[in-house]
């Protein structure tokens, strides 16, 4: 991962941190600094690189002055038998919209969220960055045939629910009060046929515009704060967290980082009004 601001929340939600490399200039960056004594504290390695080896190392254009190698455990799929919301993601090609979609779910107090085989891996670093932070904050499990995580979600009596461009019922009339698993698809074609099948019940978002769907990070983020607005008013659930970037944030420069989705994509979510 890259920056002083992620590597921050990691240390504090108690994630190991293994290592940091510092670009020259970012021993003189007072948030780098603060960030390699809480490493250098905790038993973690710190190494000094020569000038010009974070630009080639990074996958971004303009790397942070910090990069870190973090440990990540994801948990079981068995940890969420008790949850009440959890959203799936099933074939969610994009690093920039899985990353969104965590960051998404933590702002909206989801439960968890689980990436499915076929789905980019929650630790991909466009994926972390992304995530703002949000994978350290809440539970993301890794990996599960699509139709084994459902059967078992569905088993301890959470109600599966689908996005969809059309066919689907209006999205604010549903009951997100009741236990449920909202499933997202693939970018381009949405939930295939056979996760259709598979659902207890379809939803759509209605649009007005011209254009055909939205993105499924955007979708995500429509149905998730909807589901948060009805459990407030009927007051389930906990109360709203201060919005905005920390204070001393430097996450500029990443992507998804700060607001807003990534890569803006054709994604089968969303319904045209009629």
């Amino acid at each position: 991962m890259e920056g002083a601001e992620l590597v921050s929340m990691a240390l504090e939600s108690g994630t190991p941190v293994e290592s940091v490399y510092v670009a020259p200039e970012g021993r003189s960056n007072p948030a780098v600094t603060v960030v390699v004594e809480q490493v250098f504290a905790a038993g973690g390695r710190v190494f000094d690189l020569a000038p010009g080896v974070i630009e080639r190392i990074s996958d971004t254009v303009s790397p942070q002055p910090i990069i870190a190698v973090v440990g990540f455990g994801a948990p079981p799929l068995a940890d969420l038998d008790q949850a009440s919301m959890v959203v799936v993601c099933v074939d969610v090609r994009d690093p920039g919209n899985a990353g969104t979609i965590i960051r998404t779910a933590d702002a909206a107090g989801v439960d968890a969220v689980v990436c499915c085989d076929g789905t980019v891996d929650p630790t991909n670093p466009k994926t972390v960055r992304a995530s703002a932070g949000s994978l350290f904050h809440i539970p993301v499990v890794v990996g599960g045939d699509a139709g084994t995580v459902i059967e078992q979600l569905r088993a301890w009596g959470l109600t599966i629910v689908g996005s969809g461009v059309r066919d689907g019922g209006d999205y604010a009339t549903f009951d997100w009060c009741q236990r449920v698993a909202v499933l997202f698809g693939n970018e381009a074609s949405g939930l295939d046929a056979p996760m259709r099948r598979v659902l207890d019940a379809s939803v759509s978002i209605p649009m007005v515009g011209r254009t055909e769907s939205l993105n499924v990070s955007v979708a995500a983020a429509v149905l998730c704060f909807e589901a948060l607005r009805q459990r407030r008013a009927a007051g389930i659930g906990p109360g709203p967290r201060a919005t905005g970037p920390p204070r001393g944030s430097t996450m500029q420069g990443m992507e998804g980082v700060p607001g807003g989705p990534a890569e803006p994509m054709g994604d089968g979510h969303g319904e045209r009004a009629r």
